[in-house]
């Protein structure tokens, strides 16, 4: 579609092509996370403190820690020695800013999946690569109350011992903080630190693996295409996983990430695994940032929200590392093996939301935040079955990045306009 037809064609347009939203499920919504663990999250510096304590001195020259490790871990990536986190001040800049980033994003994430998800039993182990201070691990349990009352095992791997250690010993006060909900539960999961990188060997098969911003550093050490490195992080990562795994990979939004993600899961897919978040489809990816890190323009595949209800100590750090943060970002990829449960059905959670959809439904899920159109109308890309896709909200309900919604079935879709700039379908819900 021409975006500088006129408003009234647009219009005209919009009222005889709606797609009746059948379902809809947010991506971060913060209403999904318990209420004990938005205790925690608001308060984590202080939590922090018990376990790691830092002095006035040390508080004050912290905005200044964080902004050079900042520059550390982008800009100047080159100059960064391996096992940084070993040095006292690089870990405390990293636990009291990124890793409480990462905590709200991940709970945002985490909370929003559906709670039969990860499909984890009494007894099963897991592993969290590139654990560093266990942040993946204490987001799970903040986020997943279920969780809590399993009996776990988590293989913490990374090559820091300090991070490790200080990781462990947080997890154990907050999870004494948010305890599980059944009484004869263990108080906490089982925490074995494993020094070492992706390749170090473990004793048990994981039933689910998590890879939480890692991969990002791992690309700089590692001149080999991007095709080659995704087909080696997918098997590497996979040869750790049980009969019945999951995998979650996890990585900032940004192109070069969102790029070894796209191209891993064309890998899992070949492996006959299926894509249970975000994917609405098992074809090509129509966002797979080819090119785009070096300014191309190709769409890379990513999703955001708002840090307007963020912790307010957090914010304020943020601001005083002169790093504001208005949006957090993430680029992920959660896809599970193909088992059967007891009763010889296919388990839910090994069923993505896409397949899930009855044949009269059409799945999209919202990408972009909302872009301007004709008429005064706004839009927002989107993948679906079709590929690339402009969703157009019409409903005066608005959509937000993540969202997944099931429309009633299109019909016809080669009848569908076009997008102009992108050849993206146009679909309005």
């Amino acid at each position: 579609m021409n975006r500088t037809e006129g408003a009234t064609r647009y219009e005209k347009f919009i009222k005889k092509n709606t797609a009746a939203i059948l379902k809809r499920r947010s991506m971060f919504s913060a209403d999904a996370i318990p209420p004990d663990a938005r205790n925690v999250i608001d308060e984590f510096d202080k939590i922090l403190q018990s376990v790691f304590p830092a002095n006035g001195r040390q508080l004050a020259s912290l905005p200044k820690h964080i902004n050079a490790l900042s520059h550390a871990l982008t800009d100047e990536r080159g100059e960064r020695r391996r096992g940084y986190m070993n040095a006292p001040e690089t870990l405390s800049a990293y636990v009291r800013y990124f890793s409480w980033w990462n905590i709200v994003r991940f709970t945002r994430l985490f909370a929003n999946f559906e709670k039969d998800a990860f499909a984890l039993s009494d007894g099963d182990a897991c592993l969290d690569v590139g654990s560093g201070p266990l942040t993946a691990v204490i987001s799970l349990w903040l986020s997943c109350p279920e969780l809590r009352n399993k009996k776990l095992t988590w293989y913490c791997m990374d090559i820091s011992q300090a991070s490790l250690a200080l990781g462990e010993n947080l997890y154990l006060s907050i999870a004494a903080r948010v305890p599980p909900s059944d009484k004869n539960a263990a108080p906490h999961w089982n925490i074995v630190r494993v020094k070492g990188a992706l390749g170090e060997p473990l004793r048990q098969k994981a039933s689910l693996i998590v890879c939480a911003d890692m991969l990002n550093e791992l690309r700089e050490t590692d001149a080999r295409s991007d095709e080659i490195r995704a087909k080696q992080y997918a098997s590497s990562l996979l040869s750790y996983a049980a009969k019945k795994c999951g995998l979650l990979v996890i990585e900032p939004g940004v192109p070069s990430a969102a790029r070894i993600i796209s191209l891993m899961r064309d890998t899992l897919l070949k492996k006959n695994m299926t894509i249970v978040s975000p994917c609405p489809h098992a074809g090509a990816c129509p966002m797979n940032g080819y090119r785009a890190h070096t300014g191309s323009t190709s769409k890379w595949c990513n999703f955001a929200f708002s840090t307007e209800d963020a912790p307010p100590s957090l914010l304020k750090l943020s601001k005083d590392a002169k790093l504001p943060k208005t949006r957090a970002v993430v680029s992920f990829l959660f896809a599970r093996n193909a088992f059967e449960n007891g009763s010889g059905k296919t388990s839910n959670a090994a069923v993505s939301e896409a397949s899930k959809s009855v044949r009269a439904e059409f799945p999209i899920r919202i990408v972009s935040d909302a872009i301007t159109l004709p008429g005064r109308a706004s839009g927002h890309y989107a993948c679906s079955p079709l590929g690339l896709t402009l969703a157009v909200p019409s409903s005066g309900r608005p959509l937000f990045s993540g969202d997944f919604v099931a429309v009633r079935s299109l019909g016809d879709s080669a009848r569908l306009p076009k997008d102009e700039k992108t050849g993206a379908a146009v679909i309005t819900v």
